[in-house]
């Protein structure tokens, strides 16, 4: 199902950078604790074997978990995304979909955490599958979540 309400979903969308990449974000939920996005394989973000492109592969991960935070922790915290390692796995020969999910244990541990530590790094691999389902590359993403001074 996808979801247009959000202002955001019409920016990632229509931003040339997502836009002319062939990424799409397909649904985000009304907490922003769901986000599904594709990648299609076109001829201008393939490599020269004719798979996805290792750049657009990252691209189209990349702002997201930093996103979802921010939307869920509100203005009483700073988040940055500090830090992401790829690792493909399978040559990405269709589009792509990456789904991306926060829990309300997530948002529960986290607050906690930076209420007692002052911050933390919040860890999270997201899973890349191709159109028959397989993971072709997974993305380790460090986001860095403290307390607002």
């Amino acid at each position: 199902m996808i979801t247009r309400s959000h202002l955001f979903y019409h920016f990632c969308n229509f931003w040339p950078p997502f836009f002319f990449s062939g990424i799409k974000v397909l649904h985000i939920s009304k907490d922003y604790r769901q986000i599904v996005v594709r990648l299609k394989l076109r001829f201008w973000n393939a490599n020269l074997l004719g798979t996805q492109f290792g750049g657009s592969i990252y691209a189209f991960v990349d702002p997201f978990y930093m996103i979802m935070w921010i939307k869920n922790l509100r203005s009483d915290f700073v988040v940055w995304d500090k830090a992401a390692t790829i690792r493909f796995l399978k040559p990405g020969r269709t589009d792509l979909t990456a789904e991306f999910h926060l829990s309300e244990e997530d948002v529960a541990e986290v607050k906690a955490a930076v209420q007692e530590q002052g911050k933390m790094d919040w860890v999270r691999k997201v899973a890349i599958h191709n159109s028959q389902g397989e993971v072709v590359a997974e993305v380790e993403k460090v986001i860095s979540i403290q307390k607002k001074r």
